[in-house]
């Protein structure tokens, strides 16, 4: 009796692959459909167009992709989703903005101190480069803090409880954080007060097909910070010691403690490592979208672990691959499928419904414990 309920359970498991694969390539196909129909018959949107969408997607995912990867980290050693991590963003735009906002009371922030060089004046900004380094290192500074806090007061106290149970804790946290923030700085949004070298929507012009094509000074600065913070988190975790401990925690806590390994501290460095990544992210995100308040690291973090599940939770390049994919996706999503515009939030959060039908382990996949750092 036992092999027929097996044989029943293993036909019903096969049928149900065969439907999602079957709707699976009814999206795809539905996908490919609307393509040649924008490109190539409608034709609503020019190359130009085209590579507008594409620059934004790729400024835009490099930011979700650095969040993310403070979602994979904290995934990696616990295997619990920090959802208060996007408020931990919020804050170090915070800190950045006001950073910026001194440097503008000092006149220091357009300073460009002329060199003498032969018989001509080389003008440095040294004003600007100054202010934008210190204002993207006090925000990682106060996410890491931050982020250092959560952890020994939402999450250590409940290390050995339920999985539910620090979720629980995980969002009580993060409507902590953004209620403490409405209290301490308002309701009113804030704009940042970028240095003039880098106001927003000024950048250089490109041509395609005789129209101009602005890559804006900020979305450089935020895609090139945004690279150099992966490759240095890769680096961290697959060269040092600390990334040897953090990928030993995550393997088998006991078993590392037993080695000699202190696992609360490793517990504490990742926790501090996601907070810098998650203050970084909130510098260059008011750097490049100008506007701040106390929600706006709500909708960024959940399509950052959007993208952390796109990727492969717990792998740190499937983290980087979400979040650009995601970031494009939702620039020239609506374009695509002929939607409003308005609607790329349903898109991104949609893409998370479809990930977890069809492919839950992500596109690059979720690694073993050994190697999901």
């Amino acid at each position: 009796m036992s092999d027929v309920v097996r044989s029943q359970a293993r036909r019903a498991v096969n049928l149900g692959q065969w439907i999602r694969w079957g709707l699976g390539a009814l999206f795809i196909a539905f996908l490919l459909w609307r393509l040649w129909m924008v490109i190539f018959v409608e034709q609503n949107y020019g190359l130009d167009t085209w590579m507008r969408f594409a620059i934004s997607g790729i400024i835009l995912g490099g930011v979700y992709a650095v969040i993310a990867l403070g979602y994979t980290l904290v995934y990696g050693i616990l295997f619990m989703i920090n959802f208060a991590h996007g408020d931990v963003m919020m804050l170090g735009a915070f800190a950045g903005y006001f950073t910026l906002e001194v440097f503008s009371s000092l006149n220091v922030l357009n300073w460009t101190p002329g060199i003498s060089i032969g018989d001509r004046v080389l003008c440095m900004p040294a004003g600007p480069i100054l202010s934008v380094l210190t204002a993207l290192i006090v925000g990682m500074l106060v996410g890491m803090l931050v982020a250092i806090a959560l952890e020994r007061i939402a999450y250590r106290p409940l290390r050995k409880a339920p999985r539910l149970v620090p979720l629980i804790s995980a969002i009580g946290a993060s409507l902590f954080l953004e209620n403490a923030a409405q209290l301490a700085f308002g309701a009113t949004r804030r704009t940042y007060t970028n240095p003039e070298v880098i106001v927003r929507n000024t950048g250089l012009n490109l041509m395609v097909q005789g129209k101009e094509v602005m890559v804006t000074y900020t979305g450089v600065i935020t895609v090139v910070m945004s690279i150099l913070l992966m490759i240095g988190l890769t680096i961290l975790v697959r060269l040092t010691k600390m990334g040897k401990a953090m990928r030993a925690v995550a393997e088998d806590k006991e078993t590392a403690a037993l080695m000699g390994i202190d696992v609360d501290r490793v517990i504490g460095n990742t926790f501090a490592i996601s907070g810098l990544l998650a203050g970084a992210a909130g510098v260059l995100w008011g750097l490049h979208m100008g506007v701040i308040y106390h929600y706006v690291g709500f909708i960024p973090g959940l399509k950052a672990f959007t993208a952390a599940v796109l990727g492969g939770i717990g792998n740190v390049p499937g983290a980087m691959l979400g979040g650009l994919a995601l970031g494009i996706f939702e620039s020239v999503g609506p374009a695509l499928l002929g939607i409003p515009f308005q609607l790329k939030d349903v898109l991104a959060f949609s893409i998370l419904v479809l990930v977890l039908i069809f492919r839950p382990q992500g596109l690059l996949g979720e690694v073993l414990a050994e190697k999901r750092m």
